[in-house]
């Protein structure tokens, strides 16, 4: 469980974001404190997509603001997310199948070799990358038979867990994870979910987009919850009954604003 006394490491302030006459983001908030897991739930068209693309600097919101460790950012793209220490795993994983584990690991994040070969014939340095690979593998306990074998030949969990390594290895402040464990089997879902705890355990601040409540509450430390664009409800995960969260979430009920967690 999170400390609710840490501080706000990824914060958003009035997020607006319109596509012609659909409104996306009607002046949303959202915040994310060091070490918690937040989920953000929603039903279909309540946002969800387009709050989690502006985090990560896939879409540039019309406005509002975006803090990162209490200074404000302006993310161009998701480069510039990336550089600032975000990193986001989307369902498609992004990973290339016919290449291996390493390759696919540092995937334009190449290390080259150091002196001529490196900077001017830019010849890789695949000892170093294939080193490091194992040993990020090995932190999160995943277990590879090869960090050399093509990701084609690893199951569902498995490719999940290295798109999720990947993010690991290279951010320094928030993995945003869109649906992990979406057509996973259980078995391979609590792979997953295990993975998503150790994420956290390493320092790491973890933003959870999900449709499955039963992985919500077991993993979320808060739950933000996103309705017609905006949060509906900022909630400790202990503090709501499942039934009650989809019932905000479909606008059945109203949250009572005394049982919210406290949002700087």
């Amino acid at each position: 469980m999170s400390d609710h006394t840490a501080p706000l490491v990824l914060e958003a302030r009035g997020l607006a974001k319109c596509y012609g006459h659909v409104t996306a983001l009607d002046g949303t908030d959202f915040e994310v404190r060091a070490g918690e897991i937040m989920a953000v739930i929603g039903d279909n068209g309540a946002g969800k997509s387009s709050l989690i693309k502006a985090l990560s600097g896939a879409l540039i919101p019309d406005g509002g603001e975006i803090w990162l460790d209490g200074a404000r950012v302006h993310f161009t793209g998701p480069s510039d997310a990336r550089r600032a220490g975000i990193e986001t795993v989307y369902q498609d994983l992004a990973l290339a199948p016919a290449m291996s584990i390493t390759e696919n690991l540092f995937l334009g994040r190449e290390h080259r070799r150091p002196g001529i070969a490196g900077s001017l014939l830019r010849v890789l340095d695949r000892k170093r990358m294939e080193r490091e690979a194992a040993e990020h593998l090995q932190q999160l306990g995943i277990g590879i038979r090869s960090i050399t074998q093509a990701v084609e030949t690893l199951s569902g969990g498995q490719r999940q867990g290295i798109a999720v390594a990947r993010s690991a290895a290279f951010a320094r402040h928030v993995v945003i994870l869109d649906e992990p464990t979406a057509a996973l089997g259980v078995k391979e879902s609590g792979m997953v979910l295990d993975l998503i705890t150790r994420v956290r355990d390493r320092g790491l601040s973890v933003i959870l987009i999900s449709h499955n409540m039963p992985h919500v509450f077991a993993l979320a430390d808060r739950i933000h919850i996103q309705r017609l664009g905006r949060r509906a409800a900022l909630v400790n995960s202990r503090d709501i009954a499942m039934a009650d969260a989809v019932a905000v979430m479909t606008g059945a009920v109203e949250w009572p604003a005394s049982l919210q967690t406290n949002a700087v």
